[in-house]
């Protein structure tokens, strides 16, 4: 058995000093015996590449380390951490540090699920390893549980929330009584949100997640432009009030599914905000935590839950993946490549079955329910609940629930609907998820 002072040396360069790049120079340097122990190398820092060296920064930051030339730091690494995010020049260093031998670990979702595919080609033609598990759900292991664990099993879907900033805004909505400004607001005062939020309340971040966990689960390259996305700006506190009236709770989900329709076979994904019953699991995560269910064919149901954020969670998925990746270079081997052999399409909404909340402003006069209930069934819908509250101006509040359907009937519906003159306005339309 090796020694400790016997073991090999790796050179790391780190691509980024923020929040996350910091807690892994942190973990580095103040527990570094602990690492070389597990990694069977030493992990020497030789640079950390940032945009300005005169910035002040965490003590732990030895400042002779600082260099703003990420080119010469990634020529002379075995092992590249990039934690600087964005697209470029993120892309072009780490095929750099690809073709040049070092192995990448990355916590970029929105780089993997617009440039993956060049990149795992990238890894494979030279032999090295690429590891992304901080890209999704920060601590939560659910990259490796899905693309190591489980492949040997079939997965069938994949429904998560996999972005704290918007489950903590949800969740202050549905706990507190918040407005979603002064939820967002509250957010960006404890560092979930950014301050451009945009990102997490449009979806995008939770998209690129989602896209990266059907590549995984599909063996198909799924890509950010594949999933439909539609963020919660719009929610409002009637939403939310309507939600719990009916027995559920709002989160913003990231859905991919294994699907057949009429003989085709391909992946939905999508993320949306969606009413889940009260008492599933999901509607039980509040703040900024993640979870993520998996149902596989032969493990049946998994849940993946945990920090999903934050600069040490974060760092703590990066560095199990700098652990493995120095085994491999210290012992040799490698990690799993990207398995794409199923080639499955993507499949557009009118492939996906449903449910809807719609919730309306109608005249409150005889009628109205027979009128309504005929245009739902002539785009074969049915409805699960229907309630009517009186309001003022002789106007009801009405709300649906509908059985499952094809989204493109749904939609359709939901059209149809706002065109009848019993029908003010519809007042907004949510899918329903986990029954």
């Amino acid at each position: 058995m090796n020694t400790i002072a016997s073991l090999p040396t790796l050179r790391v360069a780190v691509l980024g000093s923020g929040t996350v790049g910091t807690e892994v120079v942190r973990a580095l340097r103040e527990d570094a015996e602990e690492l070389a122990a597990r990694s069977g190398a030493h992990l020497q820092i030789d640079s950390i590449v940032v945009r300005d060296t005169t910035r002040p920064r965490d003590p732990v930051i030895p400042t002779d380390l600082l260099s703003t030339d990420a080119e010469a730091a990634v020529a002379g690494a075995d092992l590249v951490v990039e934690v600087m995010g964005g697209i470029e020049p993120a892309r072009g260093l780490i095929r750099m540090a690809l073709s040049r031998g070092a192995s990448v670990i990355t916590a970029n979702k929105a780089l993997l699920a617009t440039h993956g595919p060049e990149l795992f080609e990238a890894a494979d033609a030279a032999g090295v390893d690429l590891f992304f598990e901080a890209a999704v759900a920060g601590a939560v292991p659910v990259v490796r549980g899905v693309r190591e664990s489980l492949a040997g099993d079939t997965i069938n879907r994949i429904v998560g929330i996999v972005n704290g900033t918007t489950n903590y805004i949800l969740d202050q909505m549905t706990t507190a009584g918040m407005d979603f400004d002064e939820a967002l607001a509250q957010a960006q005062e404890l560092g979930y949100a950014e301050a451009d939020p945009s990102a997490d309340v449009d979806g995008d971040d939770a998209a690129a997640k989602a896209a990266i966990l059907a590549s995984l689960a599909f063996h198909s390259r799924t890509y950010l432009d594949d999933v439909p996305t539609t963020g919660i700006r719009n929610i409002t506190a009637e939403d939310i009030e309507a939600a719990a009236q009916s027995g559920h709770v709002l989160k913003l989900l990231a859905i991919a599914e294994q699907r057949r329709d009429n003989g085709l076979r391909g992946v939905a994904v999508r993320v949306h905000p969606a009413l889940v019953p009260a008492d599933h699991p999901l509607a039980g995560v509040h703040g900024a935590y993640n979870a993520v269910l998996v149902h596989a064919a032969a493990a049946g149901t998994l849940m993946f839950y945990g920090a999903g954020a934050g600069g040490a969670p974060t760092a703590s998925a990066v560095l199990g993946d700098v652990v493995a990746a120095a085994r491999h270079r210290a012992t040799g081997g490698r990690g799993p490549a990207e398995s794409d052999y199923a080639a499955l399409r993507p499949l557009g909404s009118e492939h996906v079955r449903t449910r809807y909340q719609v919730r309306l402003q109608v005249q409150d006069k005889p009628g109205v329910l027979a009128t309504l209930a005929g245009t739902v069934a002539d785009h074969g819908v049915s409805v699960e609940t229907a309630r009517q509250v009186a309001t003022d101006h002789g106007q009801a509040a009405l709300v649906l629930i509908t059985h499952l359907a094809s989204e493109r009937a749904l939609g359709e519906m939901v059209r149809a609907l706002g065109r009848l003159e019993e029908v003010v306005h519809v007042s907004s339309v949510l899918r329903v998820e986990g029954h």
